[in-house]
């Protein structure tokens, strides 16, 4: 059984979707790992992190407008020390993902076809959003 580890930068410019499937690929690809199991941990109570298509950019936007509509900013939040955007954003990292597993199989991400990797941002500025990847196998 072999493992490697690696962080990743993810740079955002405001809410949205960021896809970093290729950094995880180059990852998994130097990993020398052909079968195993890949986790993507991301270090932050305001960003997550989604598995989701890549081939029709509406579907993002229509995320990115869902989760502001559920969690509206200029709400009356007790927790402000960090910025009208701030709670809404934790909100929302609560509803997804911080962390997920992706198989590897023959060196390869087990994604389906209009899969993609995203760093979901829920903060108005921009911010540099460390991934975790760890990867553990044969």
């Amino acid at each position: 059984m072999k493992q490697a580890s690696h962080t990743i930068m993810v740079p955002t410019q405001g809410p949205g979707l960021y896809e970093c499937t290729d950094a995880v690929r180059g990852f998994v690809r130097d990993s020398k790992i052909a079968d195993g199991l890949l986790t993507c941990f991301i270090r932050h109570t305001s960003a997550s992190l989604l598995i989701q298509e890549n081939a029709d950019p509406d579907v993002q936007k229509d995320l990115r407008d869902f989760f502001a509509h559920l969690a509206r900013n200029g709400m009356n939040y007790r927790h402000t020390a960090e910025g009208p955007d701030d709670m809404p954003s934790h909100i929302r990292a609560a509803l997804t993902q911080t962390s997920i597993g992706i198989p590897l199989h023959k060196a390869k991400l087990a994604l389906g076809t209009w899969q993609g990797i995203y760093v979901f941002e829920h903060r108005d500025a921009p911010h540099r959003r460390e991934v975790m990847l760890q990867v553990i196998g044969e």
